[in-house]
């Protein structure tokens, strides 16, 4: 049975707290409803201390945000978004429309239309989340949505930059500085300055991911995505600096993210433990991390292989690492995930920045 060598400090809290973030968005959500533009603007500035004569940038403003990035930042930008771009274009022609008659005079099929309005949310915080936009804002355009418009909180006093140019360069039709619930409830229902759209997409905290639930129907939705998280899965081949970086790489997200490493060796969990606490003491983001590692971080304790993908199976993390020995064999036993890396090369952090 696995056995916890670190519980989340949080662990058996989580029922309430949800309770709360559904009545916060709920309230919210009603009240951008009920008043449109005038709610959105109170809120900004309740949460945000942000209100703009007009959310949305001009070209003017976006120009001269995108003039503050560095030429190397642009082109990393660039590249980055290509690569998003060729894969999902790869994605895209694997989805053929069929046509088929079954039966004389009895003719079925379906056909993949593209959606016309799409509303991204790219999330904000201390640094920029210019992955969120690769992957909302291009994958949106290679789809062939129609009008991409697109949001992202501010941040001490205005956007970050690099945000900005990432969804600029990325297709966005509409950018607006704007975040948090009445962000996403703009963009669904509509008010007299946002169209509404057919479908919200983009990664957020607790209660943006709340409120893409809560709007589900009145819009359609990407997926039920809360707080990043990361499973790390590892064996005595493993190095505790490395599971300790990548784990902290995730928590560093925010104070709500689950970091967990499940591994057969109790030197290596121990270990990984130490390394952590070592990290936190000169991480420029441990005021965040150390906070997620404290309140949701979980170090578990199997017995063998086929205990700890049962429970890396059961936990159905959104990011897992494998650090093991011939790690590519976990391909076909894992069923429960949302991104699988195979070994010390294709980490987690890499992957989603």
């Amino acid at each position: 049975m696995p056995r916890h060598i670190k519980t989340a400090a949080l662990a058996g809290t989580q029922d309430e707290a949800d309770a709360k973030t559904r009545a916060t968005v709920e309230a919210i959500i009603t009240d951008v409803k009920a008043r449109g533009d005038a709610a959105v603007r109170e809120l900004s500035e309740r949460f945000d201390k942000w209100s703009p004569s007009s959310f949305r940038l001009s070209d003017d403003e976006i120009r001269a945000l995108v003039a503050k990035v560095s030429s190397q930042t642009i082109d990393d930008i660039k590249f980055a978004q290509q690569q998003i771009r060729n894969f999902a274009e790869i994605q895209r022609q694997s989805l053929r429309d069929v046509e088929v008659e079954t039966m004389p005079g009895v003719v079925l099929g379906h056909r993949h239309i593209p959606v016309g309005r799409v509303g991204c949310y790219v999330p904000g915080g201390r640094y920029p989340m210019v992955a969120s936009a690769h992957m909302s804002i291009v994958t949106a355009r290679v789809a062939g949505v129609g009008h991409i418009a697109a949001c992202t909180p501010p941040n001490q006093g205005g956007p970050h930059p690099e945000t900005i140019a990432a969804m600029h360069l990325g297709g966005a039709d509409e950018i607006y500085v704007l975040g948090g619930v009445q962000a996403v409830a703009a963009m669904a229902l509509g008010t007299a300055t946002f169209t509404p759209v057919d479908m919200l997409v983009g990664p957020g905290n607790a209660y943006v991911a709340e409120a893409k639930r809560q709007l589900y129907g009145k819009v359609g939705i990407d997926l039920f995505a809360g707080p990043t998280e990361v499973l790390v899965i590892a064996d005595d081949t493993a190095d505790a600096e490395m599971c300790a970086t990548d784990l902290l790489g995730q928590a560093e997200h925010g104070p709500t993210s689950p970091a967990i490493l499940l591994t057969t060796s109790e030197k290596l969990a121990h270990d990984t433990i130490a390394e952590v606490a070592r990290q936190l003491t000169v991480l420029p983001t441990a005021d965040v991390a150390g906070v997620a590692w404290r309140d949701y971080g979980e170090v578990i304790l199997c017995a063998d292989e086929n205990e700890m993908i049962a429970e890396a199976d059961r936990i159905a993390a959104e990011h897992v690492e494998v650090l093991c020995h011939e790690p590519r064999r976990y391909l076909d036993r894992l069923s429960n995930y949302g991104a699988l890396f195979l070994g010390p090369g294709p980490t987690s952090p890499m992957a989603t920045r």
